[in-house]
């Protein structure tokens, strides 16, 4: 074993498992210091110069304080793209990009105007409009931090999602209409807190994970009035949802009169994603 490779896996154990870091010296030795991963696994002398061997000990100390990867290398793959985060969006995931890749697969064969409440990184609205030409994406944050962010990545890809500054609990229509709706909203109760891994609960933003106990469904009620008013005749609606309220938020869109509601399993068989037509 690489010198170097023997002094991440010293400093990461006890905190990581074995395969984690196994993948975070992939990212270091790739993504950091672009070295060929099969110059590496056929024995060749890694050499890190002075100010490399400094910043692999600063990338080590955050690691150690289980601050994600991603937040460290600045960016994060979503849907075959690159997408720049920081602490103040969450981290994209692949569950997401189930939800990405349904909205696509419906809403193919016209031009849908497409709004996405509760942006972040931006992964989903820009996704959406890279996928979907034809459509019009809009999408909305409450965090000036977040909108930074997705905006950044949207010139970077190539999009023209339009961004604006909302709070969805205080927002009141104006008259907009949209094709499609669609949120991965805070949905982690505060309850749930002590099952989650501390990368997640210490670095993530908290704004965009956490609900009150009493109200988990505060966004998705929210969200579903709005969209009575504001979503085309049978216009469609879509939900990344916290798998232990499947049953619940689709009962609440069956309440709210909406109609062929489904709740759909993720890639774990998990309770991920609930749809309805208005």
């Amino acid at each position: 074993m690489h010198a170097v490779e023997l002094h991440i896996r010293q400093s990461l154990a006890g905190k990581y498992s074995e395969a984690e870091i196994k993948g975070f010296t992939k990212i270091i030795f790739t993504e950091v210091f672009h070295l060929n991963m099969l110059d590496i696994y056929m024995g060749k002398d890694i050499n890190l110069s002075l100010n490399q061997t400094v910043e692999l000990d600063e990338i080590l100390a955050r690691l150690q304080k289980y601050e994600p990867i991603q937040y460290i290398v600045g960016y994060e793959g979503f849907y075959g793209m690159t997408f720049h985060v920081t602490p103040a969006v969450l981290i994209p995931r692949p569950e997401t990009e189930e939800l990405v890749s349904l909205i696509i697969e419906e809403n193919s064969n016209y031009s849908p105007e497409i709004l996405d409440i509760g942006t972040g990184s931006g992964c989903i609205a820009i996704s959406l409009s890279k996928n979907l030409p034809q459509s019009k994406v809009s999408s909305w944050d409450i965090s000036e931090e977040a909108l930074l962010v997705a905006r950044k990545n949207n010139e970077a890809l190539g999009t023209s999602v339009s961004f604006n500054q909302v709070n969805v609990l205080e927002y009141q229509p104006n008259g907009e209409v949209f094709d499609v709706i669609v949120s991965n909203p805070p949905y982690v109760t505060v309850a749930e807190q002590i099952d989650m891994e501390q990368n997640v609960l210490n670095w993530e933003p908290s704004l965009a994970l956490f609900v009150p106990d009493k109200d988990p469904l505060l966004f998705y009620r929210k969200i579903a009035e709005l969209g009575l008013g504001m979503l085309t005749p049978k216009g469609k609606i879509y939900f990344e949802i916290n798998q232990a309220y499947g049953k619940e938020t689709a009962d609440l869109l069956l309440a709210l009169g909406y109609s062929d509601v489904e709740i759909i399993k993720d890639m774990s068989g998990r309770d991920r994603i609930v749809k309805a037509l208005r």
